[in-house]
């Protein structure tokens, strides 16, 4: 029975008096209880769209996310709303595990977040049937589909609880599908009856543009001193962030860098400095933005390649979230077209070296034949590569094959932050502190600073209890480690590093189940995406919204107007004549099929000053053009 409507628990809980058009949608289909896939673009609104149904309903939901960050990013925010919520993932330890999956089949949560690896682990299959699940929300959903950019196997243990909760439906979530990507989340989620919930991923207010210039940082520049409101820039690798920062700040602008190997609390302190406009232009790698929403971002600049066009679709849309014009500008130089095939495509491992970097991590970690499973590690990759004398790049696309194959998982840099939970009765806490007055304060400033720690475990920051002590945070971690060798507390320390995780057993390298077939699926799925990347790269004749809303199945969308393809278009320069003359000359030649750009100037068909001309019949869609070629629209 429900308590309260959808549009009472948005206005309690968020402030909002509607939902958009398209979370209505969404949450109606949810609650009507039938398998609903819901595409939203990023800024979309895609978490309300779960977080409502979870708290109409009586009952857990559970929410299977691939990111340990976000994850615990949604939760905090939950719980600063004051909603019962939870995230369980490698960082845990078993008895922070068991303890909450018990809290959890004793209703303690309405929210569950969880990584798909931890469906199949006995403490949580133990639980299950104690639990009162009332949805299944999958976000990133497309991380189902093999034709999804960021596939990951263990994302196919949900059709697998499915079997276990067949009254349960699910509602599957994400900002980036293709339509093939859209079939098949549907079919790998054993939906009993497609239906999608789409909201189209055209941003009115949102231009996109591309310029190819031999002085990419005076462009920058530019750019960036015009632009009133926050920045993003995104760089692909963290020392390239730290020398953007500081460049621009030897220009006088007020810029900050962003990296998942800075600790938790520096990258907390910089994003909160960034979100109050202290700090308005972040310079990052992508490790930025998840669960951000900040409204007002008027520039994301790219001065590098995005791997995919599902990431920069992703990562550009952060801009303008709050209705008013914003632009997504992409600056290239001469060479980072080639750099981006050098990163990926010539980088891409063999099988050989893949049994190698695995028998690597076994020898590292000094991991025996059959063990492993569930275990984490601090893992400092760079000390990993120096030791075993792997080239880094391939080794980093090794790791995140492995991690796609379900055989790890890598918390890819992030620091997680120490957890801690009070282990005895308040009474004999009190007494060690009358007889040890020396951890008084401490105690008590924990105490303070975080509710529920006798139920449950909770981040704690050590810097912000050293500054509310006025001690040093290395006092702070010795006072707890010893109140932990005195099972007074467990507190578990932040591993300081990126995090290694087996989701399975450690098995001869021999046993490695990755056939040269599925590695070569790998190799040509990731080649296709970043052709993708470079044909947007190299297409000027048509719009940059019109060319990444095809690639997302939208195939009538109308011109931006705004982008520098559009800005280009002007239809008053080409004489009526010539534009008949061209396109009768171009539907002779394309009557068999499509011909690409380069082989029509090669034999003269197109001249340089045809480019215009070109351009206008495009967006008029007269002709088409994808990956280089052109062809003509016969509907």
């Amino acid at each position: 029975m429900r308590t309260f409507t959808p549009e009472q628990i948005l206005k309690r809980y968020w402030g909002y008096d509607q939902f958009r058009p398209v979370q209505k949608k969404v949450v109606e289909a949810a609650l009507s209880g039938q398998d609903t896939l819901a595409l939203l673009p990023t800024g979309g609104g895609k978490s309300i769209c779960f977080q409502v149904p979870a708290l109409v309903e009586e009952g857990t939901t559970l929410v299977i996310s691939p990111l340990i960050a976000l994850m615990d990013d949604q939760v905090m925010n939950l719980r600063k709303r004051e909603i019962s919520a939870v995230a369980l993932h490698s960082a845990m330890g078993y008895r922070e595990l068991d303890l909450t999956l018990e809290n959890a089949a004793n209703g303690h949560f309405q929210l569950v977040y969880l990584s798909p690896e931890r469906l199949k682990t006995d403490l949580f299959l133990q639980r299950l049937p104690r639990m009162k699940i009332n949805r299944i929300a999958v976000d990133e959903a497309h991380c189902i589909s093999q034709w999804g950019y960021d596939f990951r196997p263990s994302y196919l243990e949900i059709s697998a609880l499915r079997e276990l909760l067949p009254e349960v439906p699910v509602l599957a979530l994400t900002a980036t599908a293709t339509p093939k990507v859209v079939e098949d989340i549907q079919d790998k989620l054993s939906f009993k009856k497609h239906h999608v919930v789409q909201q189209s991923f055209r941003r009115k207010n949102l231009f996109y543009s591309l310029l190819n210039t031999e002085a990419k940082w005076d462009k920058a520049l530019r750019a960036i001193q015009k632009t009133k409101g926050s920045i993003i820039i995104y760089m692909r690798n963290r020392k390239a962030t730290v020398e953007i920062a500081a460049w621009l700040q030897s220009h006088g602008l007020n810029a900050q860098y962003y990296h998942a190997g800075l600790a938790s609390a520096e990258r907390q302190k910089r994003q909160l400095a960034w979100q109050k406009n202290e700090n308005p232009i972040m310079v990052c790698t992508n490790a930025f933005g998840m669960g951000i929403d900040k409204p007002d971002v008027r520039l994301v600049l790219h001065l590098d390649l995005p791997d995919s066009l599902e990431a920069y679709f992703q990562e550009a849309g952060r801009a303008g979230r709050d209705g008013h014009t914003a632009h997504a500008l992409m600056l290239l130089g001469p060479a980072d077209r080639n750099l981006l095939v050098k990163k990926h495509l010539e980088t891409f491992p063999d099988l050989d070296f893949v049994k190698r970097v695995y028998q690597a991590l076994a020898n590292y970690f000094q991991l025996a034949q059959g063990s492993g499973l569930h275990q984490s590690f601090a893992f400092p990759v760079k000390e990993f590569t120096a030791q075993y004398r792997l080239p880094a790049l391939k080794t980093y696309q090794t790791l995140k094959i492995l991690e796609k194959e379900g055989f790890i998982e890598l918390n890819d840099g992030f620091k997680q932050p120490s957890r801690l939970k009070i282990t005895v009765d308040r009474t004999q806490l009190y007494n060690y502190q009358l007889q040890h007055p020396k951890y008084d304060a401490l105690v008590k400033t924990v105490v303070r600073s975080y509710g529920g720690l006798e139920t449950e475990y909770a981040l704690i920051n050590e810097e912000l209890l050293a500054q509310r002590m006025g001690v040093l945070s290395s006092e702070v971690k010795k006072g707890l480690m010893h109140l932990h060798s005195q099972q007074l507390v467990d507190y578990q320390a932040s591993k300081g590093s990126s995090v290694l995780t087996y989701t399975q057993e450690r098995v001869n390298v021999g046993q490695l189940k990755i056939s040269p077939a599925n590695l070569e699926q790998r190799y040509r799925d990731l080649q296709e995406r970043i052709e993708a990347v470079l044909d947007y790269s190299e297409n000027n004749l048509q719009c940059r919204s019109v060319q990444l809303l095809a690639y997302f199945g939208e195939r009538n969308a109308q011109p931006c107007g705004g982008c520098d393809v559009c800005l280009k278009v002007e239809k008053r320069s080409v004489t009526q004549n010539r534009l008949e003359q061209l396109l009768n000359t171009l539907q002779e030649l394309l009557k068999a099929g499509a011909v690409s750009l380069a082989a029509l100037q090669e034999e003269g068909h197109l001249a340089p000053a045809d480019e215009d001309a070109l351009r206008f019949l495009i967006q008029e869609e007269k002709l088409f053009l994808k990956n280089g070629r052109l062809s003509l629209n016969n509907h």
